[in-house]
């Protein structure tokens, strides 16, 4: 048996809020079948100026907790969360759009799967009366954890959870606001919690909404983003380089295809291409780099092994940014001898409309090489850092390279 605690963040929810509290009060019978006992309610009056916290304070079995003003979502919830006395904490809004009697099966999951949080999904295939734009917001949210994760999310931002109250340490921080659920997620799976969800079903609310599809929504995706740089920069910023150097590597085969089909000048659209290549090259190249130096200080910070790849597995043998210094002496010096080369032919009579896309691939290469060997030595460098402490600790015990075979003692011999 394990004891429960549900927290109902509450502003301006006269209109609802005592259905909810009946429909989750009700629900106690069915969670002791499921092994849940002691279930404790929590509502935290987020600075209301109509009459719910007088609606709340008149409900027996209700603890009322309530902020002078306002100050948001997230912040009522840690609020709850603080105060909750349950070995298991759950919650869910107060304006009816979820279902309390889900608790029990969410719960269950829990005990049953060895969960650490387990999730209400409204995207799961459950009927749903979300609004189309939320849906449609929900989804993209979703698929953003996914593909920053590693780790498939089917709602990432759903407001009716069930946790173990002892994974709040690796929780936080959370923020005051709405973006405090897509937060929660995505640290869950970076911390390797184990997340589960179960489809809900999900109503129209009671009231006004107080949700901003725009403003909420480009909170919800900075947040996410933001949160993942904490844990698995080169995640998110390897994508973003990885894609760069593609489109790069595509417009200039584009560009060399249309060479050797004897076309020699370009148009408008054609220095643009140039353009585009060689800034998404370099840019590719420092933003690659850029996201592998910072999981070296998400490392060191930590004091845990550097994250490798960026697919969700190693995609060398050795890490990426071992192969850095060869890769960036290799592209410079083929630029170079590109750019000699090309030197020599104009020298011997060749026109330019003929070397410009050399000189071109020239410049592109070796500023990606210089790029890549800055990256590659300054890599060196948060290893050496990364490794001190070992070494240190190594020294310290006098151990060095070799391994002490045997200890000789000498002892002075007695003169005759």
């Amino acid at each position: 048996m394990t004891t429960f605690s549900v927290v109902i963040p509450a502003l301006n929810e006269e209109e609802c809020i005592q259905d909810v509290m009946a429909r989750v009060l009700t629900t106690r019978s069915s969670l002791e079948g499921v092994g849940v006992r002691d279930l404790e309610l929590i509502v935290v009056d987020d600075g209301s100026t109509d009459r719910t916290p007088r609606l709340v304070a008149a409900t027996p079995g209700v603890r009322l907790i309530r902020h002078v003003t306002n100050a948001g979502y997230g912040a009522a919830l840690k609020t709850g969360f603080a105060a909750a006395c349950g070995e298991w904490i759950g919650f869910l809004d107060a304006d009816g759009t979820y279902p309390p009697e889900y608790f029990p099966a969410l719960c269950q999951a829990a005990l049953d799967q060895d969960a650490d949080i387990v999730v209400g999904s409204r995207m799961a295939g459950t009927e749903s009366q979300m609004p189309i734009v939320r849906r449609l917001g929900n989804l993209i949210f979703a698929r953003l954890v996914s593909l920053i994760s590693a780790r498939h999310v089917t709602d990432s931002a759903s407001g009716m959870r069930v946790f173990r109250k002892s994974i709040l340490k690796r929780l936080y921080p959370l923020p005051d606001g709405l973006n405090l659920t897509p937060v929660m997620s995505i640290r869950a799976l970076h911390e390797q919690l184990k997340m589960v969800e179960i489809p809900i079903p999900y109503s129209e609310r009671v009231g006004r909404s107080k949700l901003n599809a725009v403003r909420d929504g480009l909170t919800f995706a900075q947040s996410i983003v933001w949160t993942a740089l904490n844990y698995n920069p080169v995640r998110p910023l390897g994508l973003v380089g990885a894609t760069a150097l593609t489109l790069a590597t595509l417009i200039g085969l584009g560009l060399v295809a249309t060479r050797l089909r004897g076309v020699t000048s370009v148009g408008p659209l054609g220095a643009f291409a140039l353009f585009a290549a060689l800034v998404l090259a370099v840019a590719g190249v420092s933003i690659l780099a850029l996201g592998i130096s910072f999981n070296y200080f998400v490392a060191l910070f930590h004091k845990q092994p550097v994250r490798q790849g960026f697919w969700g597995r190693p995609i060398f043998k050795k890490r990426l940014d071992r192969h850095f210094g060869g890769m960036g002496l290799g592209a410079l010096l083929f630029g170079l001898v590109m750019g000699l080369v090309s030197l020599t032919l104009g020298l011997r009579g060749w026109p330019v409309s003929r070397l410009w896309i050399y000189y071109l691939g020239s410049a592109s290469l070796s500023l990606v090489g210089i790029q890549l060997m800055i990256a590659g030595v300054q890599m060196q460098v948060l290893e050496a850092l990364k490794v001190r402490d070992n070494l240190i600790a190594s020294d310290m015990q006098g151990n060095g390279r070799g391994e002490v075979k045997t200890e000789i003692k000498v002892e002075a011999q007695a003169q005759i």
